[in-house]
């Protein structure tokens, strides 16, 4: 079976691009004599839940990939426990992973060392990040500032607009994912109207 190099991008919303990323990364790529397919998302690191994850997964466990390269280790996931698991995933695989800004390679004892502080502290800079925001919501709510723009339980315009596709996709057994995929909005708004 011939494999391939997969090289994973990751953004975490659509606002966002992945030029920067990908620069790099083809640059990397055109100096290999390997087959190269690249893997993307637009989707938060805090889960492993991702279309274009889910499509390399599957390439990882049909056997079809040599090595996974990203840009750096954060773009993988943010959380130590999920980046710890696909570390030892992927070296019971034989599938060594490569991260070309913080210079890591699983293939080696120091490799897989550095992967796992650096996993560490991914999780521990978007805790940061949430006890800042949660800090700013509260410094905003003491001086009388209302946090979030819509009343409890009121839909958006958008969403009003797409309740009876997002119905009729999941009656006809889409997954809250692909809905959500599907019409550009999150998962939570597809489960809300789904449970309403």
């Amino acid at each position: 079976m011939s494999k391939h190099i997969a090289i994973y991008c990751r953004v975490s919303t659509n606002r966002q691009d992945l030029r920067s990323q990908q620069a790099d990364l083809k640059r990397w790529a055109e100096a290999q004599d390997e087959p190269v397919k690249f893997y993307r998302d637009k989707f938060t690191g805090k889960s492993m839940d991702r279309p274009g994850w889910e499509k390399l997964q599957e390439a990882l466990e049909r056997g079809e990939v040599s090595r996974v390269v990203v840009w750096r280790l954060d773009r993988l996931g943010r959380t130590a426990k999920g980046l710890t698991a696909l570390f030892d995933d992927l070296v019971k695989r034989g599938v060594s992973l490569i991260s070309i800004k913080d210079g890591v390679d699983l293939s080696t004892p120091a490799g897989r060392m550095l992967a796992n502080v650096l996993a560490s502290v991914a999780q521990f800079e978007t805790e940061v990040r949430a006890e800042r925001v949660l800090a700013g919501q509260q410094a905003a709510k003491a001086k009388g500032k209302q946090i979030g723009g819509r009343q409890a339980g009121a839909r958006g315009r958008k969403v009003r607009e797409h309740e009876d596709a997002i119905r009729t996709l999941h009656n006809a057994g889409k997954s809250i994912s692909a809905i959500a995929r599907t019409l550009g909005l999150s998962r939570p708004t597809i489960s809300s109207v789904v449970n309403s």
